[in-house]
């Protein structure tokens, strides 16, 4: 399986720098607290974050670019803006 990156650069970073910001936030309060499973589930986000920024494929952004391909299928490949226009405003005052 291929996976082709979605998401840039500068993006990968933030998401790194979150993730990170996340994970030794949540690993802290988790050596406090090993009871609460609120860090727990915090720390597997922010690694998620973290994995993320490393690949740079985000499955969310996958899953909604899939979405709007099948939407433009479903709308008989209308690729004009023009259209979309007219869709919304049907009157041409020119």
């Amino acid at each position: 399986m291929h996976v082709k990156s979605n998401i840039g650069i500068v993006n990968a970073l933030i998401r790194i720098t979150v993730g990170f910001t996340v994970l030794a936030w949540s690993t802290s309060k988790l050596v406090k607290r090993p009871w609460r499973d609120s860090y727990l589930v915090m720390a597997m986000l922010g690694g998620m974050k973290v994995a993320e920024g490393i690949v740079r494929f985000c499955p969310l952004t996958a899953l909604f670019e899939r979405g709007q391909d099948m939407v433009q299928e479903k709308r008989g490949n209308h690729n004009s803006n023009d259209e979309a226009v007219e869709e919304i405003l049907p009157y041409n005052p020119s």
